[in-house]
């Protein structure tokens, strides 16, 4: 990035502030927005606190004036945000403010589904569950009830499962996310690459992002660090079917055919093996297995891969030598998203051996090695033991998942099978969009005997809910402590900022008062969050007050890199780096990963891809009336052949159909050269059907509506959603 494109970046990310607090001014003046907070502050101040629009957390400086929350800013002291927010960080006043947020306790009148409800007390709501938990309890045992979370404001209802004797506790992020990536890291180094990701963008002399998305997908620090490796000068290799933003910051672009990486990776490590361009000295005193691995690839020569990639051999050859003049600092990216074709683990095991190749793990421009502060945890009680164990996996039938697998528990509670699942709670998590098929989803809800969904807006999932819990939003509420893994040790705090505007409560209070109404409030022997934290932090030799006054506590520098004299270590079974992987052989398994071509879509249909945008999070921010502004509706890209074949022009709405006959909202088309002709591509997350969501309702179509087939990884479970084809119908249909 050119010093002028980097003055540009940091101009827009600093407007976007601006932006935040001019347009609450506007909507309250008029009318839109309720007037919030203690009316009668005047004055102006701040309190540090840690976003929550997204999981990535960034610390941030909320400044109230008049006693109504004005605009939200980086925390310069917070290592992950260095002082600045992305665009939906800053908007994330709106989510204060949205006028179609959870207001009170609501218990389902009619059917499921309906969005018929009574509003009722908290305690009328607790006395529902409870009864119901105890009586699935009673017939069914403590397991089937389970939990699906996402963030880290589930801690508390996480530790409320377990007390009540349920191991059965699932977030999406593992199945539906980053859990092929993690397992085949896993599988390679010994351990994962984390949350956020290990690696060091700042430092990398060559950055390989393949279908990565950083600029929409939009993790604040990587995307900081991205701009800060450009500008430095750092070569950057594009590998996606479409011309993302980061692709027009290219040196190399390559616009590969969708679902054949594996090909142009096994071409890859063929060029830098054969030509022994690998980093030699570390591949031999690290590696394991080396010599059957380079056997492996003697058939995938770049000419081989020309055909299953349209990517030419030359530039292949060409990418790869770039790879390999940077080494070690060449970060092949590992992603984020990465539930895509069905072979993803063994995809994202080949990306962990290209850098294994390079020498990046452990070093610097690579990955680093992330450290963490010492804080103890609150002394409970030992939870009761499981008699039947997990769900979600029986029979380790996915012998490489390590975490739970969500679609696992969604099956039982289908089936009835290894046992009954009959409750589920459902926090900040839309599963109808997170989950692939919704109509399997439904079916499952349907069997239950009880649904619970902690949100602070109606989401799809909460239209499905028994008893529907409004929590208070980040800016209003204490949260968990976030002890991060990073580059630099911290400990970050979420705080109150103002008040919740009407019978919302934080979910450490949902949680707490819910163990009450069980009978497991020895759980919860503190008398508010305040109290568990001066515990902790006490017993930790860590200033609270501190905490509280800065939003962040920093700890010294630890080594990260194996320059800095970190001695490397890899949990493997081997202690080594598994080239050749025997714990896949012995599972039955390519122990190297091996090429499988994608199954075609039919005549007339294109493959559905689908991404994120740099205001939204997943599908929980488009009642949010400041992000929405800045999107209110996704496109569908469309290859400029293919609208001509398909008598399309720019501009003009369209109803999408998949291969299942399932059609979708109307969806503005957007005509460009920047896709491939044989796939599509929209923002994930619209298309919203909650009639309670009546700002975001109907606006643009839904990815999720289209996803109702999908390959599951036979590594661990993961749930593949790019295997989905459409084409198009009449925005009248």
């Amino acid at each position: 990035m050119s010093a002028l494109s980097r003055r540009r970046f940091l101009k827009i990310s600093g407007a976007a502030v601006g932006a935040a607090a001019a347009g609450t001014a506007a909507l309250r003046a008029a009318g839109t927005l309720p007037s919030t907070g203690l009316s009668a502050e005047k004055g102006i101040r701040t309190v540090p606190t840690f976003c929550d629009i997204c999981f990535w957390k960034c610390g941030a400086i909320a400044t109230v004036r008049d006693g109504a929350l004005w605009k939200i800013e980086g925390n310069p002291l917070d290592p992950l945000s260095n002082g600045r927010l992305c665009p939906r960080g800053t908007g994330g006043v709106g989510a204060h403010y949205d006028p179609d947020r959870l207001r009170t306790p609501l218990l389902r009148k009619r059917s499921r589904g309906q969005e018929e409800w009574v509003e009722v007390t908290w305690d009328e709501a607790f006395e529902y569950i409870a009864q119901k938990m105890q009586s699935i309890k009673q017939r069914y045992g403590p397991e089937a009830v389970a939990l699906f979370s996402h963030g880290i404001g589930g801690n508390f209802l996480k530790h409320l499962l377990k007390a009540y004797g349920s191991p059965n506790i699932a977030a999406p992020s593992f199945a539906q996310c980053r859990g092929p990536r993690d397992a085949g890291f896993r599988l390679t180094f010994g351990e994962d690459v984390s949350s956020p990701e290990r690696t060091d963008i700042r430092n990398a002399r060559c950055l390989v992002l393949i279908g990565n998305h950083l600029g929409e997908n939009m993790h604040n620090t990587q995307v900081q660090e991205f701009a800060d490796a450009i500008g430095n000068g750092a070569s950057l290799i594009v590998v996606d079917p479409r011309y993302s933003i980061a692709a027009g910051k290219a040196s190399h672009y390559l616009p590969i055919k969708p679902g054949t990486d594996i090909a142009l990776l096994l071409a890859w490590m063929h060029v830098i093996v054969t030509e022994r361009l690998y980093d030699r000295d570390y591949v031999a005193q690290h590696g394991f297995g080396f010599e059957q691995f380079a056997a492996s690839l003697a058939p995938f020569t770049p000419a081989w891969a020309y055909p299953e990639t349209g990517i030419e051999p030359e530039v292949i050859e060409r990418t790869a030598r770039e790879m390999a003049a940077h080494k070690p600092a060449t970060l092949v990216h590992p992603g984020r998203h990465v539930t895509w074709y069905g072979d993803d683990a063994q995809r994202s095991r080949a990306i962990a051996l290209l850098n294994a190749l390079l020498g990046s793990w452990g070093r610097k421009g690579g990955f680093y090695t992330p450290v963490s502060m010492d804080l103890p945890p609150y002394p409970y009680p030992e939870y009761p033991p499981s008699v039947r164990g997990k769900v979600d996996n029986p029979g380790q039938k996915y012998p490489f998942a390590h975490e739970t697998i969500t679609t696992g528990i969604r099956e039982a509670t289908l089936t009835g099978q290894p046992y009954p699942i009959m409750g589920w709670w459902v926090y900040a998590t839309n599963l109808l969009h997170a989950l692939p098929n919704e109509a399997e989803t439904i079916k499952a809800i349907q069997n239950l005997d009880l649904l619970v969904v902690v949100d602070v807006i109606p989401s799809e999932i909460a239209g499905w809910a028994d008893v529907v819990l409004p929590e208070s939003v980040y800016l209003e509420r204490h949260d968990d402590l976030n002890v991060e893994w990073f580059r630099e040790p911290f400990i970050a705090l979420r705080q109150p900022v103002v008040a919740s505007p009407h019978d919302q409560k934080p979910n450490w209070w949902i949680a707490r008062k819910m163990a009450g109404h069980l009978g497991l409030s020895a759980y919860f022997p503190w008398n508010d969050i305040e109290e568990y934290f001066r515990y902790r932090l006490k017993a930790g030799g860590y200033d609270y007050e501190a905490l509280k006054k800065n939003g962040i506590l920093r700890g010294p520098h630890q080594p990260v890199y194996y320059e800095e004299g970190l001695a490397p270590t890899f949990p493997t079974p081997s202690g080594k780096i598994e080239f050749f992987s025997p714990q896949l052989q012995k599972a039955g398994f390519d122990p190297v990963p091996v090429y499988h071509r994608p199954p075609a879509g039919p005549p007339g249909y294109y493959r559905l891809l689908f991404g994120r945008a740099p205001v939204h999070s997943f599908s929980r921010t488009h009642s949010n009336r400041i992000l929405s502004d800045a999107m209110s509706e996704n496109e569908i890209w469309v290859h400029t052949q293919t609208a001509q074949q398909n008598g399309l022009t720019n501009g003009q709405y369209v109803r999408l159909k998949n291969q299942d006959g399932v059609v979708s909202n109307r969806i503005r088309v957007r005509v460009t050269e920047r896709i491939r002709p044989e796939c599509v591509y929209m923002v994930h997350g619209f298309g919203h059907t909650s009639r309670m969501l009546k700002h975001a309702f109907g606006k643009g179509a839904s990815d999720a509506q289209m996803v109702t087939r999908y390959a599951t990884d036979p590594l661990m479970g993961g749930t593949a959603m790019n295997v989905n084809f459409v084409t198009f119908a009449p925005a009248e249909a």
